[in-house]
């Protein structure tokens, strides 16, 4: 399966261009879809090489600092042998925006950002459950 992952304000504090605080659970969360067979795909609107510096290689680096192994960033490569489509492809995607997201607001935190506990569990189990199919 393939999971998108949004990056400010689902696994860090929304502080871009700055990397906020991470966001409780995320990496754990992360780590463990990784475990579960699950492709993760970095999905963010940050990218290299505007005013902001290079604050897509900074997001890439901090997962990868904190032991998170992404599939993809911003695409899914085996869509191109079905399509053309810019959207990435993905059975799941976790993004602080998407409606209905669970969300909290922790101690410090400027807004909120996604609630792990209640959204790794579930996809967690869609995971356990592909696997077991």
């Amino acid at each position: 399966m393939y999971i998108a992952v949004d990056f400010d304000g689902t696994v860090v504090d929304h502080q871009f261009p700055s990397i906020g605080a991470p966001v409780p659970g995320a990496i754990e969360w992360m780590k463990k879809f990784h475990e579960l067979g699950a492709h993760l795909i970095l999905y963010t609107m940050r990218s290299d090489g505007q005013r902001a510096g290079d604050v897509l290689t900074e997001a890439v680096d901090y997962l990868k600092d904190q032991g998170v192994q992404l599939f993809a960033v911003n695409a899914n490569p085996h869509q191109e042998s079905w399509t053309t489509s810019p959207k990435v492809y993905a059975h799941y995607y976790i993004d602080d925006a998407a409606a209905g997201t669970p969300l909290i607001r922790p101690d410090g935190f400027e807004n909120p950002c996604v609630n792990w506990s209640a959204v790794g569990p579930i996809v967690a189990a869609a995971l356990s459950n592909s696997r077991s199919a």
